[in-house]
Parts: structure tokens; sequence; C-alpha cells
């Protein structure tokens, strides 16, 4: 690939000059020019946020090479646009997709008057963020095994008065949460073990596998989560997790089989699934 920077103007250095020219800064077309040739799609959207993100020519530079190399356009900027927020993201965390806003969206439908919310699997804490943005003061509390998720969320949910916690699933979480629970969204693993290896490079190779790895069928993380949360969730507290239009059948009848009454709402639009679990079976009638 030839270089990002444009060449000196001059191939014959002044005899009075000690150093080489520097590089003349990139222009938009430019970038738009390479972003294009490595493959991005949307490559004057892209163009536009990292020219508005570099501070300086040679950080422009920078920026470009490592997009075109393959780097997420997210961890190039440092932070994922979700729900309005503007929320940091760092090297081996899981970016937020738009898709899981539904997830968010269908919690504030269903509990609408929590007043405390747990994000579980919570990688950058981009869900927590949104719900104490939508819903106002609440008791927000994340978690995640990943100690460089932990570091990330704690930036993004720290405005909000969140607390973050390290551990696996529901281990991480203080005692004192248990039946108090108004909102619990688990953002959980659910590629197939066998199919990680298929994801886009851009996930493949720049996220850790332990957000993505679900299991045999995916599902395991789920499965684990779905079984545990009646124990934590307040009476009409609900359960939310984003799935697969494949995997949704037996995500439901883990929801069920842990005592939740349980439905499958989706997104055409986002191509989101969301399996919603409600703490007490009468529930669905006033929703």
């Amino acid at each position: 690939m030839p270089s990002l920077s444009s060449p000196s103007a001059s191939s014959s250095p002044s005899p009075t000059s000690a150093l080489p020219a520097a590089p003349l800064p990139l222009s938009g077309d430019a970038v738009v020019t390479a972003l294009r040739a490595a493959g991005c799609v949307f490559a004057e959207d892209e163009a536009r946020l990292i020219l508005t993100a570099a501070g300086t020519p040679d950080e422009l530079a920078a920026m470009v090479d490592r997009r075109v190399t393959g780097l997420p356009l997210e961890l190039v900027l440092g932070w994922a646009e979700f729900r309005g927020l503007r929320i940091a993201v760092e090297p081996g965390v899981f970016v937020p997709r738009r898709r899981t806003e539904f997830l968010v969206e269908q919690a504030l439908a269903h509990a609408r008057d929590a007043s405390l919310v747990v994000d579980l699997c919570c990688g950058s804490g981009a869900v927590g963020a949104a719900l104490a943005a939508a819903l106002g003061p609440v008791e927000l509390h994340a978690a995640d095994i990943d100690p460089a998720a932990v570091c990330c969320a704690r930036r993004n949910v720290g405005p909000f008065g969140g607390r973050v916690h390290t551990g696996d699933l529901f281990e991480a979480l203080p005692g004192t949460l248990r039946g108090r629970v108004g909102i619990l969204a688990a953002n959980v693993p659910y590629v197939p073990t066998g199919e990680v290896g298929l994801l886009p490079a851009e996930a493949r190779d720049h996220e850790p596998h332990v957000a993505l790895d679900g299991g045999p069928d995916g599902l395991d993380v789920l499965r684990r989560v779905a079984a545990e949360a009646p124990r934590w969730l307040a009476p009409g507290g609900c359960l939310l997790i984003e799935t697969s239009e494949r995997q949704a059948p037996t995500a439901l009848a883990a929801f069920t089989r842990s005592g939740l009454a349980s439905r499958l709402i989706i997104s055409d639009e986002l191509y989101a699934n969301v399996v919603v679990g409600l703490n007490q079976a009468d529930q669905w009638a006033d929703r």
C-alpha cells in the first residue's frame, strides 16, 4: 500500500535544510480514497469522523493507517455512539452494537419505574449508561469477568453514579442486590464456539473472545443467567437478553424453565432479537 502521507514537493532537499521536508497533510478526499480502497463501505462518513477527531496532520495519518489495517472505527476514534451517548471504548473491549439499542428500548418499555439496574456482561457499560441516562437517578451496577472491560465501563457509568464489579456473572454482584433488581440487562456472548472464526475480522481479531464465544450452541452463558435471575429480580422486575433468531426458541425455553414469564420481541429494522422475562406471570397483562 502506498504511503498515506503526501510526498515532499521537492525530490532534492535544499542545501540549507538539515531536516527532510515535513509531509503534506492528508486532504479529505485522500482520506476517503484510502478508506474506500481498504473496503470501508461508509468511507465518506468514516472520513468525516476521523477528520474531526484528529488534532494534527500526524495524528490524522496515524488514525487512517490504523483504520485501513483493520482496526474497528470505534477503536480508532476511542468512542462509539450508543443511544445518543458517546461511549468510551478501548482496545480489547467489546464495541457496543446499534442493534443492542433495541434491548435498552425494551427494558424501558417494560420497567420504566425501575430504581435499581444491573448491566451484566457489561463490556463498555454502554447498556447501563444508556438506561441510567433515560431513567434518571437510579442505583446502577455493572459487572464483567474481563478486567479491561471493567476499567472501560467505569469511565462510562461513573458519570451516572454507577458501580462496576469484576467477576463471573452474579458472583461479582453485592449480595444486597438479591430480590431488588428492577432491570437486569445481560448482553451475553451468544456466538457458537465453532462460528467465532467466521465472524468479520473486526470482531474476530480485535474483540475479546470471552465477549463473543457462547459455547457449543452459543447459549451456555444465557442459560446460567436465566437460571439464577429470579433470585435477583424484584417482584415485576425483568431480565432482558439479546440472542439470534435461530437461537430464540431455545433461549425462550431457558427463561420459561427458570419460572419467568417470557416473550421474544423482534426488531426487523435492527435485526435484533430480545428475550424478555418478567418475574411475575401476571405482569404481561399490564404491558
